[in-house]
């Protein structure tokens, strides 16, 4: 497929703001020929990473608990845990993501594993996250973690038995995507490392 089957006929930026939410009109050629004018709206607010940090020694993994808007509105519970994530700004994927493992989970992580990169939500979400997976050791703990407060952050880090963090994906408990691939990712494949 070449992108000669889609033509924007005009764009206009909706919001600007935390995100960037464009709407653009496109013709969109189908595969019989006939074009036909399209409405889509693309969120974006840059592309991210995610890590995994996973002691093979006890088996335990690094995971985070914080608010989420997006998941109040749908349940009135908008604590959700999921693993350590953050934009990339101006670094590169891995730059990124030992950054935003020390300021939220308080590891210095020394090596990285990039496993994956998807997008979110490509239907309407720009997205494209790097997935990692990494070692640590009690050793790596160099605060408490607990993201940033300027940035409104107020995390919880959590580390717990690989097995539980599997099984609370399997029992619901787990429902941020990021956090089900990698934990399905390790349980097909193992920590990337081995």
């Amino acid at each position: 497929m070449s992108d000669d089957r889609v033509h924007i006929v005009s764009s206009q930026v909706l919001v600007d703001d935390w995100a960037r939410v464009t709407k653009y009109t496109i013709d969109f050629k189908r595969r019989d020929g006939r074009v036909e004018r399209q409405i889509r709206q693309v969120y974006n607010r840059g592309d991210g990473a995610v890590i995994l940090p996973i002691d093979p020694a006890r088996k335990t993994v690094l995971l985070i608990r914080q608010f989420r808007m997006p998941v109040f509105t749908d349940d009135r519970n908008g604590f959700i845990i999921e693993a350590c994530a953050g934009l990339l700004d101006e670094n590169d994927p891995e730059t990124a993501i030992r950054k935003e493992a020390e300021e939220e989970l308080g590891y210095h992580i020394k090596e990285v594993t990039r496993v994956l990169v998807a997008y979110s939500s490509p239907g309407s979400v720009k997205e494209c996250l790097s997935y990692f997976l990494a070692h640590y050791t009690p050793a790596d703990r160099v605060s408490a973690g607990g993201g940033s407060p300027h940035e409104g952050e107020d995390i919880e880090v959590l580390e717990l038995p690989l097995a539980e963090a599997v099984a609370m994906v399997k029992r619901g408990e787990i429902r941020d995507a990021k956090t089900v691939i990698l934990l399905q990712y390790v349980a097909l494949f193992g920590d990337g490392r081995e």
